[in-house]
């Protein structure tokens, strides 16, 4: 038994890298059996990155190489699963990302082949687990076909090196068509100084309680830089543009499991609380003492935000 999983990758050509959630995909896809890494790019990017994905558990990493690559958008990923899936069908794991969904529902419609979008784990006897009414229950369901489809939720499966061969297997593009959309420019966002979200070992989240976006500013991400950690929000100050819609958490955001997780105005309701509640210390921050957050916190400070994060800050900043 063997199955495909899309490396995720990012960077310039020079220095391209692989994001976290490749290795997350690779750990949840090796109980389905031998891992065959797919990498798409232009030609070089594959043997780039095949020592650290042969480090994170790919028996094989398959070079799915075009020279127009960054011309294109979503095709070569869906031509290149498409292709072996084809000639050697097995399951096929992806990122549940906006990009990943949107090739695993291409994918699925050209195979023929059973979707499960958003999975939180994978098991052996190709089933997949949703989380569902906020995380309160965990239902599994199985994927038709030869070719079963995953996508994984980011944050949901830690990621557990274990070295294997990277042997490297050629495996070029044909170029585009005239069906396929043409890029004629890029611009790529620009990286933040402060870890990735979904791996960041410490996350320093806001609510409503933060009051405005300027509290947001000087309470949620000051007291991130000087933890050295991820900002993360609730849905509702997300939607009042207080904070950025790539630091939202939950049932329709990101899954977070950081060792330590500071909640600053967060009440607790489960549409946050479902993306987070793995954390392994929660620290809650709320001048209300009924609120749902204390009830799954390890700690709980029952404070005004405005008179306590300052002098937090200032603390920690003493001890530097």
């Amino acid at each position: 038994m063997h199955v495909y999983v899309l490396a995720e990758h990012a960077g310039s050509e020079a220095g391209r890298e692989l994001s976290p959630i490749t290795g997350e995909l690779i750990t949840a896809a090796r109980d389905l059996g031998v891992v065959s890494v797919v990498v798409v790019g232009k030609p070089g990017v594959a043997e780039h990155l095949a020592p650290e994905l042969a480090r994170l558990g790919a028996a094989q990493v398959i070079d799915a190489s075009t020279e127009d690559y960054e011309e294109r958008l979503i095709t070569p990923e869906v031509d290149a699963l498409q292709a072996l899936g084809a000639a050697n069908p097995a399951p096929i794991v992806i990122a549940a990302t906006v990009t990943g969904n949107e090739i695993a529902g291409r994918l699925g419609a050209r195979l023929g082949a059973g979707v499960l979008a958003n999975v939180t784990g994978i098991e052996t006897n190709k089933a997949g687990h949703h989380e569902i009414f906020g995380g309160s229950y965990t239902t599994t369901a199985v994927a038709g076909g030869e070719t079963p489809i995953f996508t994984l939720r980011p944050g949901s499966v830690k990621a557990q090196p274990q070295e294997a061969a990277g042997e490297l297997a050629p495996m070029p593009l044909p170029a585009k068509t005239d069906r396929d959309v043409t890029v004629k420019g890029f611009t790529p966002k620009a990286r933040a100084d402060r870890p990735e979200l979904t791996t960041a070992s410490t996350v320093v989240s806001g609510g409503r309680g933060v009051g405005s976006e300027e509290g947001y500013s000087d309470y949620v991400e000051k007291l991130a830089d000087v933890l050295g950690a991820a900002t993360g929000s609730t849905r509702d100050i997300v939607d009042l543009g207080w904070a950025a819609p790539e630091t939202q958490i939950g049932q329709t955001g990101a899954t977070v499991s950081p060792d330590l997780y500071i909640a600053l105005g967060i009440s607790g309701a489960i549409q946050h609380t479902s993306g987070m509640q793995t954390s392994g210390t929660i620290v809650a921050v709320n001048q209300e003492r009924d609120e749902p957050i204390f009830a799954i916190a390890d700690i709980g400070v029952v404070a005004d935000i405005e008179d306590f994060v300052p002098e937090l800050i200032k603390a920690l900043e003493n001890r530097r």
